[in-house]
């Protein structure tokens, strides 16, 4: 698109080892579902990639990917020097970063949020909280900055990428009420 690289090596090995991993430990210790015991159990010669799970991890992953790109556009047109391209660096980064951890809550279910507690296991909000110091530390404190070549950045832009980090919950709760919408739909023809 000819735009200057969004995001850094070392960016993407961050988001590897702190924001996946604190969410990822957390929805290990996720309580179970009080109705796993009525449901069907799965068939263990199915793909993992079965029942349209190909098509949810696309969906999601394009849609984290679109979100980090647009708070990287919108960094270069409004925020930076013409020419200039860091604060568009740093908000790509953090919004990519945070999106994810907002993400992890979906990860929780594939029913609605609306039906569960959202935060009913702590140790994924206290991820959430820890991944978004971290990250803020990163854009904030001079000596991480200057590593992860970013800069700190005003409340405006920090508002637009938690505005952006946060979409994923409300995307991904319409794709459930779409899918569920659907299964029901079909299981209403088979009956």
């Amino acid at each position: 698109m000819g735009w200057h690289t969004p995001l850094l090596a070392i960016h993407l090995l961050w988001v590897n080892l702190v924001t996946d991993s604190l969410p990822a430990i957390a929805l290990g210790l996720d309580p179970t579902d009080k109705d796993v015991m009525l449901r069907q159990p799965y068939d263990s010669r199915k793909s993992i990639f079965s029942d349209g799970m190909w098509i949810r991890i696309a969906f999601e992953g394009l849609m984290i990917g679109m979100l980090a790109l647009l708070a990287y556009a919108i960094g270069v047109v409004f925020f930076d020097a013409p020419g200039g391209y860091i604060i568009g660096r740093t908000m790509c980064f953090m919004t990519l970063s945070i999106a994810q951890l907002f993400h992890a809550f979906n990860m929780r279910t594939q029913k609605s949020l609306l039906s569960i507690n959202p935060f009913g296991n702590r140790y994924l909000v206290g991820a959430l909280f820890a991944g978004i110091l971290l990250q803020a530390g990163v854009a904030s404190i001079p000596a991480l900055s200057a590593v992860f070549r970013v800069v700190p950045l005003s409340m405006e832009q920090w508002g637009i990428v938690l505005g952006l980090s946060v979409m994923p919950i409300f995307l991904v709760e319409a794709q459930k009420i779409w899918n569920n919408g659907f299964a029901a739909l079909e299981r209403k023809q088979m009956a």
